[in-house]
């Protein structure tokens, strides 16, 4: 019964992780910062072509994500 029981909290984990995706997704455009045009992310617009690496975003997101997992593993100890 114990594997049903890990089964579920990862599916419970996973289900609040796309509500969280899903509500940053739907009020995006309402947070004082734009994720992928913040100061830093590299844009350059040619006469026929557009180069867009966002990399200060990608360390946002990052950093983000390694405190999110740090947080986890802290729990599950």
């Amino acid at each position: 019964m114990e594997p049903l029981r890990d089964l579920g909290r990862s599916l419970v984990f996973f289900g609040g992780l796309l509500v969280l995706l899903g509500a940053l997704l739907y009020f995006g455009n309402k947070l004082p910062f734009r994720l992928g045009k913040l100061p830093g992310d590299i844009v350059h617009r040619g006469e026929h072509t557009t180069f867009y690496f966002p990399i200060v975003t990608c360390l946002v997101i990052s950093v983000v994500l390694s405190l999110l997992f740090w947080l986890i593993s802290q729990f599950r100890r």
